[in-house]
């Protein structure tokens, strides 16, 4: 919060009134899933204002007469309706944001976890197009990743239609290189994402699996489809530190050491710093080094890469992938860090990205960031009179996942799962804190206590997944994904909320461990 100390303003967009929210200049507590109507009527508004930046609009980006005709039905008194903001509030955000010498878009999950996630992108991605605010420093997007190194998955190539280095699988020119380096033909096809998988294993177009320090069994929609799923493959194959729930459905477990501590390698952060991870202790008898289990199953499969060592691995990266090249491990380590693209080893590293689009007539040379057309559609299931209630999933500070790490420790933080909603639901339900509720969707009920929480507001509740042992939030969400990335709709479903009639013995001990916090 260093920046808000030093004059830095800062509005927060959340359903609810989060820690973050709280250190905010103002909190605008939007209705579940309406962030494309308040993005695009704080665009008309800046355009109506007359505050768009006109010079950067015309030499650096593309398809704006489009973008402004679609964004011109979205009024603030439309916006108020569909978001619950107040219109006078969005008004005073978008001069905010279009008058600041530096502003920034950070967003997380909330906004990623729909059925329209990639639209939602957009629709931010366009306001920074619409104001500058993109490749100058102090400004611009910044999708902050819930885990440590997901941006790192995305610089190897852990992506359905990307190789390493962000180099896209159906174009001849990125795939020819890597061909060559590993002597094997390259499918001229995108991949399937999470969901098309799952898909494809419904439909038996894809009978095997092999599953690295994932627990979709627990972590993905609709549990319970997801897990049937699963039992029907014939053969899976999980990797992991820990027995999960996906590896007790596995054929083969392939003990991995995998945590942080015990092998060495790259992370990449969210401002696209890799950093060195260093061998800290061996790991427990048994377990083998990531590198070495594929290694050996190369081999098995007719293919000896012998057993290269992390910085091995990583040189044939640098070598395949330009933007990483001039990123030695000693290098590395000498800078404690670099933002990539780093093309030469004597490249600094790069700040921030996009400084092109300041640096020549982009819009005539046809490599303009265009614009894109994007609209308010609302969650896939809303809140009627069976289900009245809007459940948004997410995490708490203390918790991580599905809890295989997690679940375990003691903390006075660390609660167990509950259900938290408003003190007038609360009240209207007749339930107090620490009671237990039954909460049921379309697709399951689960039994957990109440957590009055009085920054919801009134018909949204809040679960996580970190308790899915005990409380299977994942039973409860809706198997409705994003078709562009796949991601599914974890931050939207209708569920109905009563009085528990009858208790389970995990949720007794959970209202136990609610009452000695003390919280109220």
């Amino acid at each position: 919060m260093k920046g808000i100390q030093n004059g830095a303003q800062l509005y927060v967009v959340d359903p609810r009134r989060t820690t973050s929210a709280q250190w905010a200049d103002v909190w605008m507590g939007l209705n579940v899933g309406t962030d494309i109507a308040l993005a695009n009527a704080m665009a008309r508004e800046i355009i109506h204002a007359g505050l768009q930046d006109d010079t950067f609009i015309q030499r650096g980006t593309s398809n704006y007469a489009a973008y402004r005709a679609a964004v011109e039905p979205y009024t603030l008194d439309f916006a108020q309706r569909e978001t619950g903001i107040p219109a006078e509030v969005i008004r005073d955000a978008a001069h905010a944001y279009a008058k600041a010498d530096r502003a920034m878009i950070c967003w997380t999950l909330g906004i990623t976890e729909h059925h329209n996630a990639v639209d939602n992108v957009y629709a931010l991605i366009n306001l920074a197009l619409l104001t500058g605010h993109v490749g100058r420093y102090g400004c611009g997007c910044n999708p902050l990743r819930g885990q440590n190194n997901v941006q790192g998955g995305g610089d190897m190539g852990a992506l359905p239609n990307k190789l390493p280095g962000f180099q896209d699988v159906e174009k001849p020119d990125h795939r020819i290189k890597f061909e060559q380096a590993w002597r094997r033909d390259i499918i001229p096809k995108d991949g399937w994402h999470l969901t098309e998988m799952i898909h494809a294993m419904e439909a038996k177009e894809l009978t095997a699996l092999y599953v690295i320090g994932e627990n979709p069994a627990q972590s993905d929609a609709d549990a319970t489809h997801v897990t049937h799923i699963l039992e029907s493959l014939e053969h899976l194959v999980v990797q992991e530190i820990f027995l999960t729930k996906t590896a007790q459905l596995a054929h083969v477990v392939l003990p991995a050491a995998a945590t942080w501590a015990e092998g060495e390698g790259t992370v990449t952060n969210s401002e696209r710093r890799v950093q060195r991870v260093r061998k800290a202790v061996d790991p427990p008898d048994g377990a083998r080094d990531e590198i070495w289990i594929m290694s050996e199953l190369a081999k098995r499969l007719g293919y000896d890469w012998g057993h290269p060592t992390a910085e091995d691995v990583w040189n044939e990266v640098r070598a395949l992938s330009p933007q990483l090249y001039g990123m030695s491990f000693e290098r590395l380590d000498q800078l404690g860090g670099i933002q990539w693209p780093c093309p030469t080893l004597d490249h600094p590293g790069t700040k921030f990205l996009h400084a092109r689009l300041w640096e020549t007539d982009h819009a005539k040379r046809g490599s303009a960031a265009p614009f894109s057309v994007v609209h308010h559609e609302g969650p896939v299931e809303k809140p009627d009179d069976e289900y009245p209630f809007i459940l948004t999933t997410g995490r708490r500070l203390e918790s991580y996942n599905t809890g295989v790490q997690t679940g375990g420790y003691l903390s006075p933080l660390h609660r167990g799962e509950t259900v938290d909603m408003s003190p007038e639901d609360a009240s209207e339900l007749g339930v107090d804190h620490g009671d237990l509720v039954r909460v049921t969707s379309r697709r399951g009920t689960v039994v957990a206590p109440v957590y009055i929480d009085r920054g919801l507001r009134r018909g949204v509740v809040f679960m996580t997944l970190h308790f899915p042992d005990d409380v299977a939030t994942n039973l409860l969400t809706i198997n409705a994904a994003d078709p562009k990335s796949g991601t599914a709709e974890f931050k939207a479903c209708a569920v109905r909320v009563e009085p528990a009639r009858t208790v389970p013995s995990y949720a007794a001990g959970h209202r136990e461990t609610l009452a000695a916090t003390g919280d109220d």
